[in-house]
């Protein structure tokens, strides 16, 4: 992939966290009720499948697993580095801040069984119609 594209990835990643950071404030989804919170994360996850099929079904099937695996990596890594800093050292929680944010937890995990899964399961359709035709 192209630098240019990891780029682009990483300035959309920055710039979806912070907009879920702005959304969350003023305490980062913490002044939200527990099943206000699960439910919107469940939501949100379907979105994120939603949108995992969306773009990776768009690609070409050869190419479609480093992008699952690069979208991961994208959206987990600077959200955790983010979120670590904002919620352990700004607000002083620590690596507790991984249990008291647990919906943010969660989604440094759901990336990477979404989207590669995805890949996977769109190469096969894939395969299947070819046979079939």
């Amino acid at each position: 992939m192209p630098l240019t594209r990891h780029l682009k990835l990483l300035t959309q990643a920055v710039l979806v966290w912070f907009a879920f950071w702005l959304l969350g404030l003023p305490d980062y989804y913490q002044q939200y009720g527990l099943t206000a919170v699960a439910v919107a994360s469940v939501i949100l996850a379907a979105v994120i499948s939603l949108v995992a099929l969306a773009v990776l079904a768009r690609g070409r099937p050869s190419t479609r697993m480093s992008r699952a695996i690069w979208i991961s990596f994208y959206y987990t890594v600077p959200f955790a580095l983010l979120d670590g800093w904002y919620c352990g050292v700004y607000l002083g929680h620590g690596v507790s801040y991984l249990v008291k944010y647990w919906y943010l937890s969660v989604f440094y995990v759901t990336p990477w069984l979404t989207f590669p899964v995805t890949a996977v399961l769109l190469n096969r359709l894939d395969s299947t119609v070819e046979r079939s035709e």
